[in-house]
């Protein structure tokens, strides 16, 4: 991302709370930051979001500059708790890169690797080892729900807090165990959601079954936010 004076307590020092963040400090005439800043974003790119990348140019945000006491760039600093913790000067080696990078991201862990694989034997391996895995236990859920078998997959959601994917997820678990398949046809969902605001104000199971078909459609579907205003219309 780039990162501006104004945002970079929050983009960088807050958050590398919770990720380490590289900044690298860059401007349009450096010749050298073209050829390092690619190379960067690959090697951050391939942690898979253990480590972020912040990319600042100088010219246009001078009191980041002035912060790091840079006297040439491009400049990279490796930032964790809001405290820098490693840094380079100059376009360096691919492999320098990859070092400087590799001991921010910490190794996968077995859990870590047997999630990404992403299969079912994985996933439930992922699960004895660390039980409440949120992760391992959403990905499981995820497939036993396109499985058909909606009772495991809510008993298995039933073990983790509540995240915005493992509500999603439970609704449609719900919802396919009513005999509802809310990616049959668009047409079949709209009528049915049509059907059930008629009853929204009166019929608590409706109600439940309304809201779990927009839940399971999810924010980015076009219907959604159409269909909760009308909700809100007939019960307010």
């Amino acid at each position: 991302m780039d990162v501006t004076d104004a945002t970079f307590q929050t983009d960088v020092l807050e958050r590398s709370s919770t990720v380490p963040v590289i900044v690298d400090l860059w401007a349009e005439w450096c010749g050298p930051c073209k050829t390092l800043g690619p190379m960067l974003e690959q090697a951050v790119a391939a942690t898979n979001g253990a480590v972020e990348l912040a990319k600042v140019d100088v010219d246009a945000n001078p009191r980041i500059a002035q912060s790091f006491a840079v006297q040439s760039i491009p400049a990279v600093f490796a930032i964790k708790d809001g405290k820098v913790v490693d840094q380079f000067i100059g376009a360096v080696p691919q492999a320098q890169i990859d070092a400087f990078i590799a001991k921010l991201a910490p190794a996968p862990s077995e859990v870590d690797t047997l999630i990404a694989a992403g299969d079912e034997l994985s996933l439930r391996k992922a699960l004895s080892l660390e039980p409440g895995h949120a992760a391992a236990t959403e990905g499981l859920a995820r497939l036993l729900i396109d499985r058909k078998e909606p009772a495991e997959a809510l008993t298995l959601l039933g073990t983790i807090p509540e995240t915005a994917t493992s509500r999603a997820l439970a609704a449609e678990a719900r919802l396919l165990d009513s005999g509802v398949d809310v990616h049959a046809n668009d047409a079949e969902v709209e009528a049915r959601l049509q059907a059930l605001l008629e009853r929204v104000r009166d019929d608590e199971a409706a109600r439940q079954e309304y809201i779990d078909v927009l839940e399971a459609l999810g924010p980015e579907n076009p219907r959604t936010n159409e269909f909760r205003r009308l909700l809100a219309a007939r019960l307010f």
